[in-house]
């Protein structure tokens, strides 16, 4: 038995993962506890490690013609036609990074643009979150620092 990459169609890792796991396939979908702002709330969300991917464990003498018309499923993901083993050791550290703590929206010291307000367009550095609805950043004003509390949605991410 060896792990494969497949390839799911937009948005339908979870379902193609579903699907198989029905046919009596061996699954892993990695999946990751992020932090989003929805709604001016700061909640955590599980997503995909690998949007758009999820791995399958196949045998020799498996039949591989099913899986092409999965639901969710695109393709199975093959160099010159030929679908080549993701390496177990790879899975395994896959696995253990998954339990990891969740994934923050801001931390500290990244680097925010203010969408709205007096100080639009600015960039400033995140310091700390005040609450559910708010933030610390700093904003250089007049070759200074200031500590300016801002609510999250006035905040982007500067990548």
């Amino acid at each position: 038995m060896a792990w494969y990459l497949v390839q799911s169609k937009p948005g339908q890792a979870r379902r193609a993962a579903e699907q198989l796991q029905n046919q009596g396939y061996g699954c892993f979908l990695p999946l990751v506890t992020v932090e989003k702002l929805q709604r001016q709330q700061r909640v955590q969300l599980e997503e995909p490690l690998f949007p758009g991917y999820l791995f399958i464990q196949l045998g020799p003498e498996d039949n591989w013609a099913p899986i092409r018309s999965t639901r969710g499923v695109s393709r199975l993901v093959a160099f010159n036609g030929q679908p080549l083993p993701v390496a177990d050791a790879l899975i395994t550290e896959i696995r253990q990074r998954c339990g990891a703590q969740p994934l923050p929206l801001l931390a500290a010291g990244d680097a925010v643009r203010l969408q709205e307000g007096a100080f639009a367009g600015l960039e400033a550095v995140f310091q700390c979150f005040d609450g559910e609805q708010r933030a610390i950043i700093l904003l250089n004003l007049l070759q200074r620092e200031h500590a300016v509390a801002v609510p999250l949605s006035q905040l982007q991410k500067v990548t």
